[in-house]
């Protein structure tokens, strides 16, 4: 009997250890070592990401002396960023290289998850990357950070269960020059329906007055909305435009939201105005000359739906010209918002073209 105790002991610590093993949290338990999975890296250094394959090209100065460490993409090209057989999950994605608000706004990124034949992710590089209107201020979230030199990083979870695949299309008129690199692991426990990335850009130039702007479409299914990369140009200066309140509609809500917010600016937890500063779940990276970027996102206060969800703001704005002050406006929005769906997922809604995503760009 005690030899029987021994082994159900046993077998019950080995199966505490796998279950540990499997969901390791390598963010907050980095001291863990033994979590099962496999760094992997692709960048035009690695194009495959092959164990012992990084820095093969040569240079001048040599074999693997720096031989391929950027490309010069021609306009209207297509580039292959990554091919991956999962499970897996992509860590971080860096982008360095041209770095224009034409650039930003020109260059697209889109993302296969699992075989599914049309994109997930269907957005321009630099609101990808966490700032709209193409201008990269210097910031850094939970979700992004970029620096001075035009550096683009983003660091949500992309996880995968048979395949990821990542493209690079250059819509910009001109010849652009990319270095990037793609982080990710290999043998990752995911179950099939775990939730993908998925990431919509929109641009309404102007809105139409007294219809709300959507940040997310009605989706059905179970989902999690993460929050938006939100690009605002006042088409009336003597106007203030953010009186607008957030509607997150959930799960068979029709006429009116469960949640509500209470105006543009409350949203990314900021008050009386929008104001150039960032937090990690919130900010405002850019207000100047009418333009505004600013982000929320819901990590701490999850919005997570069953049955379906989708996201809306509203357009109105204050006028001490308008007796009562609030009033219904037009400006110009966009978006690139960002939450977790399973796949087979329902396809995005047609992307902007190069002319409708530049037109009156920050300059």
């Amino acid at each position: 009997m005690k030899t029987q105790a021994s082994c159900i002991l046993l077998v019950v610590l080995m199966l505490a250890g796998c279950k540990h093993q499997q969901h390791a949290d390598i963010v907050t338990e980095p001291y863990l070592l033994d979590v099962g999975l496999r760094p992997r890296a692709v960048s035009f250094e690695n194009p495959t990401g092959a164990r012992g394959q990084g820095g093969k090209a040569a240079s001048h100065l040599g074999v693997g002396r720096k031989g391929s460490p950027s490309r010069e993409i021609d306009s209207g090209q297509t580039v292959q960023l990554c091919d991956i057989n999962g499970p897996g999950t992509i860590r971080h994605i860096w982008v360095g290289g041209s770095g224009t608000p034409l650039d930003n706004r020109g260059i697209v990124i889109r993302s296969w998850w699992d075989d599914q034949q049309y994109p997930s992710i269907e957005c321009p590089l630099g609101d990808l990357m966490g700032f709209a209107h193409g201008k990269n201020i210097p910031y850094y979230s939970i979700a992004h950070s970029t620096d001075p030199g035009g550096a683009r990083n983003i660091w949500l979870p992309m996880p995968f269960v048979e395949r990821a695949k990542i493209t690079l299309t250059n819509e910009t008129p001109e010849t652009i020059d990319i270095y990037y690199q793609i982080d990710y692991t290999v043998d990752d426990k995911h179950p099939a329906d775990v939730g993908r990335l998925h990431v919509l850009f929109r641009r309404e130039n102007p809105t139409t007055l007294k219809h709300d702007f959507v940040l997310l479409p009605r989706r059905v299914g179970k989902g999690r909305f993460l929050g938006s990369v939100v690009g605002v140009r006042n088409l009336h200066p003597g106007r203030w435009w953010g009186e607008g309140e957030i509607k997150i509609y959930l799960d068979g809500d029709t006429d009116y939201p469960t949640i509500c917010g209470t105006g543009s600016e409350d949203w990314i937890c900021q008050s009386y105005g929008v104001h150039e500063k960032t937090w990690y779940y919130s900010g405002c990276s850019l207000d100047r000359e009418g333009f505004v970027s600013m982000y929320r996102w819901h990590m701490a206060d999850p919005i997570i739906w069953r049955d379906e969800c989708r996201v809306t703001i509203q357009q109105i704005a204050w006028s001490d010209e308008v007796e009562g002050g609030l009033v219904e406006t037009s400006d110009d929005w966009s978006c690139a918002t960002f939450w977790y769906e399973p796949v087979p997922s329902e396809s995005l809604p047609p992307m902007p073209d190069y002319n409708q995503r530049t037109e009156d760009i920050f300059e």
